[in-house]
């Protein structure tokens, strides 16, 4: 790069950390910002095991940036003016920029009533406590929602978990995957309800759709996520959901001097469809979006992103996991590694997104 760039990275998860610290590696004539609001980093993929009350690792975001020659700042980012390039924060403090990624992740969606008041999350760290012991209620039979039911009911047996989704637990893999989902959940005493759609979140339970109230002592939502409306307000191009539109290199369409990697951005995959929500896809476009900000320093065009989807990992408590094997289009394939064997693939897997954010 010629010239001191400014380079602001807007979160400190898995895509913020992947573009920081490999910009930090190739950009020698940039300085480089992380912004978060949170002093610590914790493995996303592993706060359901913190909700069952196990522990979990953290890691200082300011001795892991710094040692890189990353300066961080601890701040809430509460504005975006990309006209001035300038990002402001809490208070009275702002930081300029000449080149920004966005790669603020998301968060649980509350917009079902009494989900704010009433239920608890696993979505980001600043959501998740130890649950207590007694009949818990999992919205949700996703990933995140087959997971913390599996981790619940292992570690509190004396918990009832009821796990309660529209659709069967991985009803997107394949029949063989689907089928050891259920037989685990129901060796660890999960009650599945597949046909249940939650209207309302109570203080003690929550409301089907046919007006069924389920009893319980905790509710925990997983069923959906948002991302924050900062780039909205700013006045970026966005979709639906609020996530950044970007073209083939990850830069914004509106404002080709920001990019967007992980959850807040609308990427686009095989077959046009977008990439979803998933530390496979933040670690991968984080570290795309530095490499992209590099070429064009260097005054040449990166190559499109190229990206596919192998595995989808869900474990079934610490000892049990499906491995699902996909096919180039994010769908299924026959293949499944299932039980202690899966267990084994799904830590390694952790471990080496870890270990990509320089974390082992």
């Amino acid at each position: 790069m010629t010239g001191q760039q400014r380079i602001v990275v807007l979160g400190a998860g898995y895509a913020g950390l992947s573009a920081a610290r490999r910009l930090a590696r190739t950009s020698r004539d940039a300085t480089i910002t992380v912004v978060d609001s949170r002093t610590e980093f914790v493995e996303r993929v592993r706060l359901h095991q913190q909700a069952a009350g196990q522990s979990i690792r953290r890691w200082e975001l300011r001795e892991l940036l710094e040692r890189k020659g990353i300066e961080f700042v601890r701040a809430h980012v509460s504005d975006l003016d990309p006209a001035a390039k300038r990002v402001r924060l809490d208070g009275e403090r702002s930081i300029a920029y000449d080149t920004l990624v966005y790669a603020l992740g998301s968060a649980a969606d509350r917009g079902v009533p009494g989900v704010a008041e009433y239920a608890r999350s696993v979505a980001t760290p600043g959501d998740v406590h130890a649950l207590p012991a007694g009949p818990v209620v999992v919205v949700g039979a996703g990933s995140t929602g087959i997971e913390l039911a599996a981790e619940l009911a292992e570690s509190q047996p004396d918990s009832h978990v009821t796990l309660l989704g529209a659709q069967e637990p991985g009803a997107w893999l394949s029949a063989r995957a689907v089928a050891h989902i259920d037989a685990s959940l129901t060796r660890l005493g999960v009650t599945i309800r597949s046909d249940a759609k939650v209207v309302e979140v109570l203080p003690a339970g929550v409301r089907l759709a046919d007006d069924t109230v389920v009893p319980a002592d905790t509710v925990v939502w997983t069923a959906g996520f948002t991302v924050p409306d900062l780039a909205r307000r700013a006045g970026l191009d966005v979709d639906a959901h609020g996530r950044i539109r970007t073209d083939a290199t990850l830069r914004s369409v509106s404002h080709p001097d920001i990019y967007a990697a992980g959850d807040a951005a609308l990427v686009a995959g095989p077959g046009e469809r977008p990439l979803r929500m998933a530390c496979a896809t933040a670690l991968p476009t984080g570290g795309y979006v530095a490499r992209a900000i590099v070429a064009r320093a260097r005054a040449t065009e990166p190559e499109p992103l190229r990206f596919r989807y192998h595995l989808q990992c869900i474990s079934l408590g610490r000892r049990d996991a499906v491995i699902q094997f996909l096919e180039a289009d994010d769908t299924p394939a026959e293949r499944v590694i299932r039980g202690r064997a899966g267990a084994l693939v799904k830590e390694m897997i952790v471990r080496g997104a870890g270990m990509a954010l320089g974390l082992r």
